[in-house]
């Protein structure tokens, strides 16, 4: 019985069904455990009070989130200097995320539980992030305008929201007049001067020239003028309303409300209000500029670098694959040259990508893009323009890294597609490049979106050759904007991958940057999923549509 079981192969399809059921749950349990520490670092925390007393700091008062807790080993504990009751192996202790930087220099503490003589949850706390030196923790006091006190006790905290959004709209219209007047009138007077500077080197530069581009200047001095006139106003605006705060020892502080993100009381907020504060936190940790070296603000840049460089990719490889992939099956004579090329297509795929990231930086960028400097750029020397690592070039070594994959693919597809359609074409009139365009492509379209959706997942991940070709820790601007000629190829970008690592290996905030590490990694995770989703929904449209010819 044994014998013909394992004859009639079952144990095969148990062991095969066995195996993919074990993956699909260690994948499952990894993603739910990223979507769990990643997403709950939004859920807005209690404030916890401690009185603290330990042999260093007598009668200490902590105000913070607890975040978590450990074991610490009673030898580790006693070489710390703490007293460890007789017979005990371990100390419990807390960590508590007491933020005020700028006051303790740190914003986590790890703190011992039998030194805890109190622990409290009133209702007064308040957390207030900041543009700079992260969360504030403490107690608010009054709202100043001017110096002035304009309200105090319980009453300010009404008059600091009101006040808060006042001061968000200005530094919002700041922030419009910095990114695009003044990035305007920069990228403006740039292009003058290279402008400028090609006329000299063509000898053509002279008195007419000279005049048109003093008036040109001038009037963009003039708007210059203007736009930092209006934020200098909007400025002495945003520094008249202040905040006065107490932390946890008494220590009265002024906080600029310029400097202020946001403004809560977690203890007196329902669930319902922390669902929505959730949900707020959330979508701008998404919508937000990043801010203190990439552990604060939001991913923005990271995730707009990541599409837009995916999808130049897409536009690159899909053509040169499918090319290839065309001569190779349908043209090129199979013999031993052929069979060679294959091979060498089949290695490239399991060829290191820090090797490509190298052959990027060498040939595209040192090569192609010293090249293009000299040609057509020569009035930006030495400044490099595509001379440098950059958009355009990290594109194209990650379509040349993801090049076999869509040859592979493509070739499958196109050697599935009966000999009959293409004789019963050739047959009624139709050329062979005819045949090809009209008939066998759109029905090898499934199989080549295969191979895009293939080459979307591993060049989305990828970030050791970014590294070298055009990624950066902090993009000053987007390459996509207003000014002409919109999309820039030759500037730096972020990246998903790149700022997982940078935050979660080069943070000197390490378990500030942790929960912020999981998140980033789930938006990644959802980025490549809704690529290759709609990549999916379009190859089973084509499946669908071609379906009756395959059969």
């Amino acid at each position: 019985m044994i014998k013909e079981w394992f004859k009639s192969g079952a144990p095969w399809v148990w062991m095969t069904a066995g195996a993919v059921s074990v993956n699909l749950i260690l994948v499952i349990g990894l993603l739910l455990l990223i979507a769990t520490r990643g997403l709950g670092h939004f859920w807005p925390a209690d404030l916890v009070e401690y009185q603290y007393h330990d042999n260093e700091h007598p009668e200490t008062v902590i105000i913070g989130e607890e975040v978590g807790e450990s074991l610490q080993p009673a030898a580790q504990a006693r070489a710390a200097g703490h007293e460890v009751p007789d017979g005990a192996e371990y100390l419990l202790q807390h960590l508590v995320k007491t933020g005020n930087r700028d006051i303790l220099g740190s914003d986590f503490r790890w703190i011992q539980d039998q030194y805890i003589v109190r622990k409290s949850e009133t209702a007064d706390l308040i957390v207030i992030e900041r543009r700079e030196w992260g969360n504030f923790y403490g107690r608010l006091l009054a709202v100043k305008d001017n110096g002035a006190t304009i309200a105090e006790g319980e009453a300010a905290w009404g008059v600091a929201q009101e006040k808060l959004k006042d001061a968000l709209a200005l530094r919002n219209q700041i922030d419009k007049l910095q990114n695009g007047e003044i990035g305007a009138i920069n990228y403006n007077l740039e292009r003058l001067r290279l402008k400028q500077r090609a006329l000299e080197l063509k000898n053509a530069w002279n008195e007419e020239y000279s005049q048109q581009f003093a008036a040109k200047k001038q009037e963009y001095q003039t708007q210059y003028q203007a736009a930092q006139q209006k934020i200098g106003d909007l400025t002495l605006q945003l520094k008249q309303c202040s905040l006065s705060v107490a932390d946890a020892n008494q220590k009265r502080i002024l906080i600029p409300l310029g400097r202020v993100v946001k403004l809560t009381r977690p203890n007196q907020m329902s669930v319902l209000d922390k669902a929505q504060d959730y949900m707020s936190n959330f979508v701008r940790f998404v919508t937000d500029d990043p801010r203190e070296a990439n552990t604060e603000g939001g991913i923005f840049p990271a995730i707009f670098g990541t599409v837009l460089m995916v999808m130049l990719m897409a536009i690159v490889v899909t053509p040169f694959g499918v090319v290839a992939a065309v001569y190779l099956r349908e043209y090129a004579k199979q013999g031993l040259i052929t069979r060679i090329i294959r091979i060498s297509v089949n290695n490239l795929a399991g060829v290191p990508s820090i090797v490509y990231g190298v052959f990027g930086l060498g040939f595209f960028v040192y090569i192609i893009g010293g090249g293009i400097d000299k040609l057509f750029f020569p009035e930006a020397a030495p400044a490099p323009v595509f001379g440098t690592p950059g958009l355009l070039w990290a594109s194209l070594t990650l379509a040349l890294l993801t090049l076999p994959v869509v040859i592979v693919a493509t070739e499958e597809g196109l050697s599935r597609i009966p000999k009959s359609i293409r004789e019963g074409s050739l047959a009624l009139g139709a050329t062979k490049a005819e045949t090809l365009w009209l008939t066998v492509l759109p029905m090898a379209s499934p199989a080549i979106m295969t191979g895009l959706i293939l080459a979307v997942a591993r060049a989305a991940g990828e970030v050791a050759p970014l590294m070298l070709v055009g990624v950066v820790k902090l993009a000053p601007t987007l390459p996509l904007d207003g000014n002409f000629p919109y999309l820039h190829l030759d500037r730096k970008f972020m990246h998903l991958g790149f700022h997982i690592y940078d935050v979660g290996f080069q943070s000197p905030n390490v378990e500030a940057a942790r929960p912020l590490v999981y998140a980033t990694s789930l938006l990644l995770v959802l980025v490549i999923v809704g690529l290759n989703m709609f990549a999916i929904a379009i190859r089973n449209n084509l499946r669908e549509r071609y379906r009756a010819l395959e059969n």
